[in-house]
């Protein structure tokens, strides 16, 4: 693990808590932070003592998303490499073997919406939030967010989110089935501990065997999306919707 790791790997029982530790960054997903996760996933995956996985954020936020200042892809083939540590994390949570559990507090934002929707179960605070958001800097959704999205609350509603950006607080998630758990706010992770420790007890095979049916067509929605954010990526609206963030005003998208 890194000197200064950006994600902590704690065990508690036969569960494994991964928490995203970089709140000044409101635990922005850089590509450093990724590979870390990759790294962690492995250790996870090759102990067999380790039965359950939960993930939560530092500092009261689960994640708000993609690191904005790493997103510096200059051409098409920089742009599908970028991909390919995203991909292997998604790839990692999706088809574990294990169990995963989300603890969501605050926000839950582009990439770290996606991080959540890759887990099992989410439980979320009652005060959390939940959005694609990636338009607002001239992308399409990625994080394997149309996989799971539509699987999670139905294609009509996906829309909503990936295309007009709706944000929803969690009371509403738990209502349309986008979150399993509500949790007062400060208590998403015991929730979620108490959840994985009576995941402990459950043969781990059927889990996985499950698991491993419901990731079918995941490699499909990578491929398609791995291509269509490396062209995104080079585009003059995701320029103006990086400096629009960056210089805290609205974008102004002309389609190019």
């Amino acid at each position: 693990m890194p000197d200064d790791p950006m994600l902590r790997l704690d065990r508690i029982g036969a569960t494994a808590l991964l928490t995203i530790d970089r709140p000044a960054r409101r635990n922005a997903l850089s590509m450093a932070l990724r590979a870390e996760f990759v790294a962690a996933l492995e250790r996870v995956e090759a102990d067999r003592a380790i039965r359950a996985v939960v993930i939560t954020g530092a500092g009261g936020t689960f994640s708000a998303g993609g690191d904005i200042t790493d997103m510096d892809a200059t051409d098409f083939a920089a742009g599908r490499e970028r991909f390919r540590t995203s991909h292997r994390l998604v790839r990692m949570l999706i088809e574990s073997a294990k169990p995963v559990i989300a603890a969501v507090e605050g926000w839950a934002v582009g990439a770290g919406f996606g991080v959540a929707l890759c887990c099992d179960s989410i439980v979320a605070a009652e005060n959390a939030s939940f959005m694609a958001g990636f338009g607002r800097i001239g992308l399409v959704a990625d994080f394997g967010l149309l996989h799971t999205l539509p699987r999670r609350i139905g294609e009509g509603r996906a829309r909503q989110m990936l295309i007009h950006n709706t944000a929803l607080a969690a009371p509403e998630a738990e209502r349309i089935g986008l979150v399993d758990r509500l949790a007062p706010p400060g208590g998403a992770l015991a929730v979620a501990l108490d959840l994985a420790k009576a995941l402990e007890q459950a043969a781990p095979l059927p889990i996985a065997m499950t698991k491993s049916f419901l990731a079918q067509g995941l490699a499909d929605s990578l491929e398609w999306e791995r291509t269509a954010q490396s062209a995104m990526f080079l585009t003059a609206d995701h320029a103006e919707g990086k400096a629009a963030f960056l210089e805290k005003r609205p974008p102004v998208f002309h389609g190019t």
